[in-house]
C-alpha cells in the first residue's frame, strides 16, 4: 500500500522551478530518503507532502487523499520534525509537548500522560520541568522528535533530524527511528549524512536541480555504482557533501 503518491509534481517560486515534474511513491512502513545538494528540491517536495505549501501542478495523494482537497485530514495523521528548532522558549520541556497537543484537540489530562511517555521514549524524563533554554542542542532535537509524535502519527516527516548532533546523540535518534519503523510508522527524511541514509532508509531518491536522478535501495545503488552511498551521491550530483553540511550548520 502506498502512503504517498506523486505524479508530474511541479513547484515554482516565481521563476525558480524548485521541483521539476517528479514522480515517486512511498510505501507503508518504509523509510524513504530524499538526498541531494542544497536547493535540489528535497525540502520543497516534503513540504508539499505535509501540506505546508501547495504544488503548482501535478497530483500528490497522502493516505489516498489529495493534498489540495484534504490538508486538514492529512495533517491530523502525520508528524513533522523540521530542520529549524521552533520550540517555545518561554515554556518547560513538558509544557512544550502539552501545549502542542492542543493542535490535535488532545485533552490536557491525556496530553500529560502522552508527554511523559514521549519524554521517556527520547530519554528526557529528567528534564521535564527544565526551561528550553537550558537544553543542549542534542536535547532540543530529541524534544522536537518527541513533539512530532504527540498525535501518534502514521507518517513521520523529518528534515535533517540529526544535523549538529554528536555521534552518540545521532545514534540515539537512529535507534528511536528504527523502533518507530518496526512499529510500522512510515518515515520520510532528508539528510546529508550518507551513513544515516544507509542505516535508516529502505529506498532513497537522489535529487538535483529539482529533478529526481534515481530512486532505489541504498544497497542496489552502491552495487550498481561500485562504491558506498557517498560515492554514489558524488557521482550523480557532482556536489561535495562537506560543503553541504557546512552550509546547514552555518
Amino acid at each position: 500500500m502506498n502512503i504517498v503518491t506523486a505524479r508530474n509534481l511541479n513547484k515554482y517560486y516565481n521563476s525558480l522551478h524548485a521541483v521539476n515534474n517528479i514522480d515517486f511513491e512511498i510505501k507503508e512502513g518504509e523509510c524513504f530518503g530524499f538526498l541531494g545538494p542544497n536547493g535540489a528540491g528535497k525540502t520543497t517536495a516534503m513540504s508539499i507532502i505535509y501540506c505546508f505549501v501547495p504544488p503548482t501542478s501535478g497530483d500528490v495523494h497522502v493516505f489516498g487523499m489529495n493534498v489540495n482537497e484534504f490538508p486538514g485530514d492529512i495533517k491530523a495523521r502525520l508528524g513533522v520534525m523540521p530542520q529549524e528548532d521552533n520550540l517555545d522558549f518561554e515554556l518547560s520541556v513538558l509544557e512544550n509537548l502539552i501545549v502542542y497537543a492542543r493542535y490535535f484537540n488532545i485533552l490536557k489530562n491525556k496530553s500529560i500522560d502522552l508527554a511523559c511517555n514521549l519524554l521517556d521514549f527520547v530519554e528526557l524524563s529528567d528534564k521535564a520541568e527544565v526551561n528550553i533554554r537550558s537544553l543542549s542542542g542534542g536535547m532540543k532535537r530529541k524534544l522536537m522528535l518527541a513533539r512530532s509524535l504527540i498525535n501518534n502519527p502514521e507518517l513521520l516527516i523529518l528534515d535533517e533530524p540529526t544535523t549538529g548532533l554528536d555521534p552518540h546523540s545521532r545514534r540515539t535518534v537512529w535507534n528511536k527511528l528504527n523502533h518507530l519503523k518496526n512499529q510500522n510508522t512510515t518515515l520520510i527524511l532528508t539528510t546529508h549524512y550518507m551513513e544515516e541514509a544507509e542505516h535508516l532508509c529502505d529506498r532513497v531518491a537522489i535529487m538535483d536541480f529539482g529533478e529526481i536522478v534515481t530512486i532505489d535501495t541504498p544497497a542496489q545503488l552502491m552495487n550498481l555504482h561500485n562504491g558506498n552511498l557517498e560515492d554514489v551521491y558524488l557521482k550523480l550530483t557532482g556536489k561535495s557533501l562537506e560543503t553541504q553540511k557546512e552550509a546547514i550548520v552555518k
